[in-house]
């Protein structure tokens, strides 16, 4: 078998307890793209077995969020699960921060939160942090394609619509958009409404792969995941191929869908003509 479950994660579960169960239903290796945190819920995709190996060619695709943010306090995590490090007594009106959001939007630099898995010298930022090990993280370049508020929840919470590309991180957009309106904020909830053509309208509850005898319903082809032009092969085209021997097609450099005349084979790239699977998912 192959092909995805996009699995809705629920809030108070890790991403690896979620792909722990789809392992468990299917009895194959599983893995899954851009961890959610244990507060956060939504699309999680889970790669089958060889599937997993298109994951690289997914991490630039657009997700969605649906954020709140608490102004007027900060955490050593940026959210609402650490320990509180400041305070402030102002909160910004509705006005102030419509006003700032354009700062965000485009290709920023941000610095990622010491409680996250970038690596620190071979160590986890989380594992250095719990330690209390003093250290820095550089600043990262990332693509924040809209962000916008949704509406005031409370006195001091507000509701975001953000859109980014992978590697974003959404507590940092928190904390960085509190010091533009001269308070502080952290997140508070996060929800990830779509990854690519993963969304609600194909996902899958947790609840609902634990209760159902069979989950195969639920699997997305692994071609759908990327929008690539295709080639398709003759047998004895794919067989030359995966066997080594490579021929000269009349396609243009770059990515494609490969087939043979029933299946996906995986992603292969054509380079001066020569074409060349570079990730095999049969």
């Amino acid at each position: 078998m192959k092909g995805f479950i996009n699995v809705i994660k629920p809030v108070d579960m890790s991403s690896a307890k979620a792909v722990s169960i789809v392992k468990k239903k299917l009895h194959l290796p599983c893995g899954h793209m851009g961890t959610l945190d244990p507060m956060a819920s939504g699309v999680l995709p889970v790669g089958i077995d060889k599937t997993c190996r298109l994951f690289p060619y997914l991490l630039d695709k657009v997700k969605r969020y649906e954020a709140v943010f608490r102004f007027g306090i900060l955490t050593d995590t940026l959210d609402s699960t650490g320990t509180v490090t400041n305070t402030t007594d102002y909160i910004p009106s509705t006005k102030e921060i419509r006003d700032n959001l354009s700062k965000f939007i485009g290709k920023i630099e941000q610095i990622p939160p010491k409680y996250s898995a970038k690596c620190v010298n071979g160590k986890r930022g989380y594992e250095l942090a719990r330690k209390n090990v003093e250290f820095e993280l550089e600043a990262k370049k990332v693509t924040v394609l809209s962000f916008e508020l949704v509406e005031k929840i409370s006195n001091t919470e507000y509701k975001f619509a953000i859109e980014c590309t992978g590697g974003t991180y959404i507590r940092s957009l928190a904390r960085d958009l509190g010091y533009s309106v001269n308070s502080l904020a952290i997140m508070t909830a996060l929800n990830r409404t779509h990854v690519g053509i993963f969304n609600y309208s194909n996902g899958v509850a947790v609840d609902e792969i634990l209760s159902c005898e069979s989950i195969t319903d639920y699997v997305i082809r692994p071609e759908l995941s990327v929008n690539y032009e295709s080639i398709i092969l003759t047998e004895q085209q794919a067989t030359k191929i995966l066997n080594g021997i490579f021929d000269v097609y009349p396609y243009a450099d770059g990515l494609y869908k490969v087939y043979n005349q029933s299946e996906f084979l995986g992603i292969g790239e054509v380079k001066e003509g020569v074409l060349k699977i570079k990730s095999y998912v049969r």
